[in-house]
């Protein structure tokens, strides 16, 4: 089984915020001292960086799910809760994510570059931070929002300076072999090489790497072998080297009509226009290989390639081709701008966008979308409805209402906030604004049409004995 994985689909999940605390303040002889109820922390991020030390992401084939930790709820006492812990997950060095459709979220080349996965959800505020002079004791608090969950697909596109590609069995691990330390698997037969192989060459004063590429075969650009999986990692090479055969055992095979498939799946894949091509006409240990590049050699020439010979096996050539890769890769580093140190430019985004849209849809639901409406109903507790006035108060003075009503909302239509995947729909309501005198018992909000079950039971309880007294003073003895 290879170990060797340059693709992967990432279902990262960062950590929920923790629940704010309800909390009354209490000591001796101070039963009720105040609202104490502490913040619910931060969920943790899912962070990806550039690792050197890593070179696949078969980690990720294997555990693709991976989850930060939630933030703890908040505590009496004003005890705010630990923040979660971010994970931090270490990807090559060229490692591109992307999203579901294929739009390109991050490119990821340099030690230590960093992308943010999934956000932490926010923990939501204790009752503490909720008081007011209007609601100088909040029966509620605020609940944590859920972390991100997000699927991305990360690729691997080697950072190399050299790619050698051609035809399978034309002798690019042989090259890469006697050029640099790599290794690679060397055998007679076609697709031997499943896997790039990288090396460091040293011509000099310059040191630059080499990548071999599985070998490219008729449809490569489309699927065909194994060309759509690796033609990326020619991607960020600064020069292409073109390893011809000059000694194929295929008699319907020539080296010129290898250039020009090649050369077609490049230009079909594309993004390949602009790099500079040096050609190398392999195996000329053989004689007929010597024979056939003395031939083919002023064709090449002629269409202005640069053309060497070389044989890894008798190791002919190969200082020339070395050193000839090195002027190349030194000039196309000496054109590149010259890097600055990065300055850090610290630009928080902004919490407070009070930017809201109100649509009436096909069905006649009005859908409020907006980052402040929608965050607000997530951190609500419906089943206390304090807070769910709290939340209507909110959305008053933001200009929610008001906006209804432009639109033409009624009193009992449709009203849903948030996505139509996670939203929440009521019936709304017109309602006024309204202070602390419109609160009742902590935990409770008059404006609300529907009392919570413990309260109806009493007010049951309290219409029967009116009842009864009445029957009762209405009786007169005969």
């Amino acid at each position: 089984m290879t170990t060797f994985v340059d693709r992967v689909e990432l279902y990262a999940a960062a950590g929920n915020g923790g629940h704010g605390c309800a909390s009354v303040h209490r000591e001796k002889f101070k039963p009720l001292g105040g609202p104490d109820g502490g913040n619910g922390g931060r969920g943790g991020d899912v962070i990806l960086v550039v690792d050197q030390s890593v070179t696949t992401l078969i980690d990720y084939h294997h555990s693709p799910h991976r989850k930060a930790t939630n933030g703890a709820p908040g505590a009496g006492d004003n005890r705010s809760g630990k923040d979660g812990q971010d994970l931090v997950l270490p990807v090559p060095d060229g490692t591109v994510v992307l999203d579901k459709q294929g739009n390109v979220l991050a490119d990821l080349v340099g030690e230590g570059t960093t992308f943010v996965a999934g956000q932490g959800g926010r923990g939501g505020l204790g009752n503490a931070a909720l008081a007011s002079a209007r609601r100088k004791a909040p029966g509620f608090a605020l609940l944590g929002e859920p972390g991100e969950a997000r699927d991305v697909v990360m690729e691997l596109k080697t950072v190399a300076d050299v790619a050698l590609v051609g035809y399978p069995s034309a002798g690019k691990s042989s090259l890469i072999s006697v050029l640099s330390a790599a290794k690679p698997k060397i055998a007679d037969y076609p697709f031997t090489t499943l896997v790039p192989n990288l090396g460091v060459v040293t011509a000099g004063s310059t040191v630059y790497t080499i990548a071999d590429v599985p070998g490219l075969i008729p449809g490569a650009s489309q699927g065909k072998g194994l060309g759509l999986e690796f033609l990326r990692h020619v991607e960020r090479c600064s020069v292409l080297v073109h390893v011809l055969d000059t000694a194929t055992l295929e008699s319907d095979r020539d080296p010129v009509s290898d250039l020009d498939m090649i050369e077609d799946e490049l230009r079909l894949y594309g993004g390949l226009d602009d790099r500079p091509r040096i050609v190398v006409l392999n195996k000329i240990d053989i004689p007929d290989g010597q024979d056939l590049a003395d031939m083919i050699r002023p064709d090449l020439e002629a269409r202005g390639y640069r053309v060497f010979e070389a044989s890894a096996v008798a190791r002919t050539g190969l200082k020339e081709l070395s050193f000839a890769l090195a002027g190349i890769i030194a000039e196309a580093r000496a054109a590149k701008p010259k890097e600055e140190a990065t300055r850090i430019v610290i630009r928080p985004k902004a919490v407070d966008d009070a930017g809201f849209t109100v649509k009436q849809e096909e069905d006649g639901i009005f859908r409020v979308r907006g980052e402040k409406p929608e965050r607000w109903v997530r951190q609500t507790d419906f089943s206390n409805d304090e807070a769910v006035g709290y939340l209507a108060d909110r959305l008053s003075r933001l200009g929610v209402e008001d906006q209804l009503m432009k639109a033409g909302a009624r009193s009992g239509d449709g009203v849903a906030i948030g996505p139509e995947e996670n939203a929440v729909v009521f019936d709304w309501e017109p309602t006024m604004m309204a202070g602390a005198e419109m609160l009742g018992r902590r935990g409770e909000d008059h404006r609300l049409e529907a009392p919570r079950p413990a309260e109806q039971r009493r007010r049951d309880r309290e219409a029967e004995r009116d009842e009864a007294q009445q029957e009762f003073e209405g009786f007169k003895p005969f």
